[in-house]
């Protein structure tokens, strides 16, 4: 099969998860024998721009002109058999889904976040979760400035929401969701259900590590608050102050906009450690020796990518009974869930770790079983490939 993939990278100082995962399918397709190309853009590209380019983004959100001519000569000089869309903010924008009709080429998208329903794309506000948007005009996300809290910048995002609603659900002809309760969600604000399929992102597969843990919990994500930094600083907190000196370590892999606060945070301790943005092998090493993952994610998760990832290397996580991480995570089993917000339930598991070790083992070997048997790169490459197949025999309109 000829694959194209369609993709708006991160920032390369700052990568997103759905960059791995547009990089691992990418090479788990070619690993199979199918051609596959890209047509991608980046935002490191905004960076060297003028300060008239830079001004013109919020306008390529609605609509990028330049994307829709490069993609509509990529697909004919490609000819794929299935566009893959994946992330199309800020540079790609919605135009993609047109030049895509043009070609009579069908379009399947990963939906990997709220972005359809949401400007902010995390249903989170003021803290809090939030689903003012959902089934309605984004009114509300424009009143309280919810993209980065500003309302002049949330405008373009509301707009090209409102714009391009009836493209979002006649021009796709299949959703990739990672998660049914992403599924659920966009559901409700009127996709439709015949053509969202739940199939979980690929993480490849690796040896089952040998060695024992080295007495640390590790935290590998973006330093911000929606990803739960300052419940997992309280939640240590509360189980130092009770915890024997040494018992248990953890180490905080990332950056992001609490990162100087997490530095002061961990300066001059010696329970805790900032090691900054670390390479994917340097984390992958890290999951490896780690008694547990702590995942304390504020908004609810579309996939927990750590979680699973995790459990490929024999690691047990600990993560919110929210999002998807219940669809992940079987409590008790081959991880431990607690209750959203909750520090003081955070840190009576963080004391559990370190008082059962080998409990912790124990479920890791058990996350290691779940992730063979429910989320294995063959099985996961079969359900992407039916629902290319669906794709090209049922196009959308």
């Amino acid at each position: 099969m000829r694959v194209l993939l369609v993709h708006n990278r991160y920032r390369s100082a700052s990568p997103g998860g759905e960059d791995r995962v547009v990089d691992q399918e990418l090479a788990a397709l070619s690993g199979a024998g199918h051609t596959v190309e890209r047509f991608e853009r980046c935002n490191d590209e905004i960076a060297g721009r003028s300060l008239v380019g830079r001004a013109l983004v919020p306008a390529e959100v609605v609509w990028s002109e330049t994307s829709r001519r490069g993609l509509t000569a990529t697909l004919r000089a490609v000819r794929p058999d299935v566009v893959h869309v994946h992330n199309t903010f800020p540079l790609l924008s919605p135009s993609v889904l047109y030049a895509c009709r043009a070609q009579r080429v069908p379009v399947v998208m990963t939906v990997h976040n709220y972005r359809l329903v949401c400007s902010s794309g995390i249903l989170f506000r003021d803290g809090a979760i939030c689903h003012d948007c959902v089934g309605r005009f984004p009114l509300p996300a424009v009143r309280h400035g919810c993209y980065r809290g500003s309302r002049l910048a949330t405008v373009p995002l509301a707009a090209g929401m409102t714009a391009h609603r009836r493209a979002w659900r006649t021009l796709v002809s299949a959703y990739v969701c990672p998660s049914r309760s992403l599924r659920d969600i966009i559901v409700a604000d009127g996709l439709p259900a015949s053509r969202l399929f739940v199939k979980p992102h690929f993480v490849p597969h690796v040896p089952a590590p040998e060695a024992a843990p080295r007495g640390f919990v590790l935290y590998a994500g973006r330093l911000a608050p929606v990803k739960g930094v300052d419940l997992l600083m309280d939640a240590w907190d509360r189980y130092a102050s009770t915890a024997q000196r040494g018992r248990l370590r953890l180490l905080v892999a990332g950056a992001g906009p609490l990162q100087n606060r997490l530095a002061a945070w961990t300066r001059g301790r010696s329970d805790a450690e900032w090691v900054g943005l670390v390479s994917p092998s340097e984390c992958t090493s890290l999951q490896s020796r780690a008694h547990a993952v702590i995942v304390p994610s504020a908004w609810e998760e579309a996939f927990g990518l750590v979680v699973v990832e995790a459990m490929a290397r024999g690691v047990p996580s600990v993560a919110p009974a929210h999002g998807s991480f219940p669809e992940l995570i079987t409590d008790g089993h081959d991880g431990v869930l607690f209750a959203p917000g909750d520090a003081a339930g955070l840190a009576r598991v963080l004391e559990d770790v370190a008082r059962r070790p080998e409990h912790y083992r124990a479920l890791g070997r058990a996350a290691r079983h779940t992730y063979e048997e429910r989320f294995s790169p063959q099985a996961n490459m079969e359900h992407l490939l039916s629902i290319y197949r669906f794709a090209i025999e049922h196009p959308a309109a």
